[in-house]
């Protein structure tokens, strides 16, 4: 068993992610990139959450599978519980215009929870089969691989249709409109929140690459499984 301070940087870093994540996913980021408003699409806690994979892979790297996995659940807990007190708190200090109601607040913790965990869990699965092999394809096989699959279940259960039995629907997430916001084709709000998501969260994977190499290189005696 590990020792508590083996596992504070892990769990402090994750905690922060996780945390940050869900303040700045309240804010929208304003901006144009050519004809696309980038505020119909993306908020900043796209820019933030993709680190927890970064800190997953490192845990991974330095301890192992089981270790990760550990620094993995206190991040589910920590995400379940931002999502249902995050968006009142903020309401109520007058930080954002709109209060969400109960059921939506718990549809979303449910969405986030399970994308979180799935999605951190198949990243620690990733890692772990690739780990041998070049340094680089084990983190980013894995983020990508968890990044896919987080953003599919998290905006499927939070938003679609398909899942009103989770709890209230988002009417304004179903409206249809341009997808990305600006191209022909038309398709729910939602679909066009997802990709904005994905694509920033792909791009940080490949980023994350540096820092994960630079700590990474740091490690004498990595655990191998």
């Amino acid at each position: 068993m590990k020792d508590r301070t083996t596992y504070l940087p892990f769990v402090a870093a994750m905690a922060l992610v996780v945390v940050a994540s869900n303040i700045l996913v309240q804010f929208p980021v304003q901006g144009m990139l050519g004809g696309l408003s980038l505020a119909d699409i993306l908020t900043w806690g796209a820019f933030t959450y993709p680190v927890a994979f970064l800190v997953t892979d490192l845990a991974n790297r330095r301890h192992g599978p089981l270790f990760a996995r550990r620094v993995v659940f206190v991040g589910f807990m920590l995400a379940v519980a931002c999502s249902i007190v995050v968006p009142p708190l903020f309401y109520r200090l007058g930080l954002i215009e709109f209060d969400t109601a109960a059921g939506r607040l718990v549809r979303i913790a449910i969405a986030s929870g399970a994308a979180f965990l799935t999605a951190q869990l198949l990243d620690v699965t990733v890692f772990n089969w690739l780990r041998r092999q070049s340094w680089w394809r084990a983190p980013i096989f894995g983020t990508l691989a968890g990044s896919v699959i987080d953003t599919a279940i998290f905006f499927t259960i939070a938003f679609s249709a398909a899942f009103a039995f989770v709890g209230p629907e988002d009417a304004f997430a179903l409206e249809a409109a341009p997808l990305l916001g600006s191209l022909p084709a038309e398709a729910a709000r939602w679909v066009s929140w997802a990709l904005g998501d994905l694509t920033v969260k792909l791009i940080i994977a490949v980023v994350a690459l540096i820092p994960y190499r630079l700590i990474a290189a740091r490690w004498s005696q990595p655990v191998v499984v």
